[in-house]
């Protein structure tokens, strides 16, 4: 198998782009046949290969611990100077604290847009933050009131099962699933922000714990 690093490998993008027409990482592929990371199963699946706790967290739970990725990623986004919120989470990438603040909370809201309907598309969690959100404590304030569509969202549920088939651009894919993937997808940005606050001598409030992430099925790696 080859491994191709999209970052730092000259002319992986367009490898990927030229052989596959794709985009989006991450991406298992062989001859002319590929899968997309983005689902667990499948990347199993192509390779032949069972995956163990494949049901995952109920919706219910998912809920609960999307409720508390949301609450800190507010805590996190109000943690960082306004002088420092334009700087790049890491050096070898052009991606902005405050965009990734707002990625946070970005992926929850494009879910509830498929949820109503739309496509979960390549780049509709993908935006830059508006103009209007110039700091921490203005991103954290969005990041509220998407959680209060979820809760309204929650609340109004008659199926909490997510047995509803949305559309995504890895296919078709039960909501359950979709659902598991914004919250860990969530989840994991926080953990980078957690360690970008450490790196400039800043103490998260409030760090999510190993107990607290248990049943997201995260990357080991930080910055996967």
């Amino acid at each position: 198998m080859v491994v191709i690093d999209v970052l730092n490998d000259a002319g992986g993008r367009e490898l990927l782009f030229n052989k596959y027409g794709l985009r989006k990482v991450p991406v298992l592929a062989k001859g002319d046949q590929y899968a997309f990371g983005q689902m667990l199963e499948p990347f199993a699946k192509f390779v032949g290969l069972p995956v163990p706790g494949a049901d995952g967290l109920s919706p219910e739970q998912l809920y609960q611990k999307y409720e508390m990725v949301f609450a800190a990623g507010q805590r996190y986004a109000r943690q960082f100077p306004t002088e420092r919120f334009r700087e790049r989470v890491i050096p070898h990438r052009e991606r902005q604290i405050r965009t990734l603040c707002f990625h946070v909370f970005r992926i929850g809201e494009a879910f509830l847009e498929t949820w109503n309907g739309a496509e979960y598309s390549v780049k509709i969690a993908d935006n830059e933050p508006p103009d209007s959100m110039q700091t921490g404590d203005d991103i954290a304030r969005y990041g509220a009131g998407v959680w209060k569509r979820y809760e309204t969202w929650w609340s109004g549920l008659e199926d909490r099962t997510l047995s509803r088939v949305l559309k995504t651009y890895y296919g078709d894919t039960i909501a359950h699933r979709v659902f598991e993937r914004v919250t860990w997808h969530s989840a994991q940005h926080c953990r980078q922000l957690i360690a970008v606050l450490e790196r400039m001598g800043i103490q998260p409030d409030g760090p999510l714990t190993s107990a607290d992430l248990a049943g997201l099925p995260l990357p080991e790696r930080l910055w996967e």
